[in-house]
């Protein structure tokens, strides 16, 4: 509907979820099969998000381990949200190569321990393909642990996640591990207050 010029308002739900947070988290899985197959979508993507959010207090953007995109900016630090660095933070993700386990849980929850807090409006969006971990109940219940809800249902944290379809074989099954993402993120994001879009 965006795209097609339909006027709204600044603060409009997309998708039916609100975009009024004013920090945003990226975590990024750098595994290899999203460094091979889908990293040029993932940064049209996370441009497309950050988009949505024309002027923010400030960003993050940490690997699916938790580690930081600069070094410079790192726990309880914002990035400035300036056009320069907007540029600087896609520019350098266009050749970040840091190790992953194909997991999210440790970005997700490192990213909620280091910034999320009850006065800020922190939206954490998880870009991936895969879960290897042997149990999404055991993060389903940590991540519940750490990112209460206060007296509205509202979580100190709203949780988004995309899925890039790395893990179809030609023959167009998909590996569990393609699934096991889709329906961890599918209930993170239900139960987080955001929505989880499979490309």
């Amino acid at each position: 509907l965006q795209a097609q010029g339909i006027p709204t308002r600044q603060d409009a739900p997309v998708g039916g979820i609100p975009v009024d947070s004013e920090y945003i988290i990226f975590v990024i899985d750098t595994s290899g099969s999203m460094q091979r197959y889908a990293w040029p979508q993932m940064l049209r993507k996370m441009e497309e998000i950050l988009d949505l959010y024309p002027r923010v207090r400030g960003m993050q953007v940490m690997s699916d381990e938790g580690d930081y995109l600069f070094s410079t900016y790192r726990a309880g630090q914002w990035i400035p949200d300036t056009p320069a660095r907007r540029k600087a933070v896609l520019g350098a993700l266009s050749s970040w190569k840091t190790f992953s386990d194909s997991s999210p849980v440790e970005g997700i929850e490192r990213a909620i321990r280091a910034f999320a807090a009850p006065d800020k409006k922190v939206s954490i969006y998880v870009l991936g393909d895969e879960f290897t971990g042997s149990s999404i109940e055991d993060v389903v219940q940590r991540i519940r642990r750490i990112n209460p809800k206060d007296a509205r249902g509202v979580p100190r944290a709203r949780i988004h996640g995309v899925g890039f379809p790395t893990q179809y074989a030609s023959s167009g099954a998909v590996s569990p591990t393609g699934i096991r993402f889709a329906s961890l993120m599918r209930i993170l994001c239900a139960e987080n207050g955001g929505a989880f879009v499979g490309l």
